[in-house]
């Protein structure tokens, strides 16, 4: 099984500056419409810009811009030096929701906010 995980996003090339930066790599695909992060051999973070699944879900669900800053899921990333991912974060542009502390169930986690809302939190065990 391949996973992908796919993040709806107001501005693809802004999201895509975002995402490469904070996680400190390039995307390994970047075309209108996509950019992909390799996380590891059967796992990928997509960014697809929220016009182009609005133009694939018609009038099934509401448009994803409707729920920008709305918490609805994270993405929960176990790293090494996550401190050092929220730092980077917050340099970037992001919003603060949540310092590193030890959490209840065992791990030391931060969490934050990207320009669209999407909760991203970074831990370590």
């Amino acid at each position: 099984m391949h996973t992908q995980f796919i993040l709806y996003v107001a501005d693809q090339e802004k999201s895509k500056q975002f995402y490469e930066k904070l996680l400190g790599t390039k995307p390994s695909l970047h075309v209108p419409g996509m950019t992909e992060f390799q996380f590891s051999e059967k796992t990928k973070l997509g960014l697809m810009p929220e016009n182009g699944i609005a133009k694939i879900l018609g009038n099934a669900t509401p448009h994803p811009h409707t729920g920008n800053g709305i918490p609805r899921c994270e993405l929960y990333l176990k790293v090494k030096n996550a401190e050092e991912y929220m730092k980077r974060g917050i340099q970037l542009s992001a919003k603060l929701i949540s310092l590193m502390q030890q959490r209840d169930w065992g791990d030391n986690a931060g969490y934050i906010a990207d320009a669209d809302g999407h909760v991203i939190a970074f831990a370590e065990e």
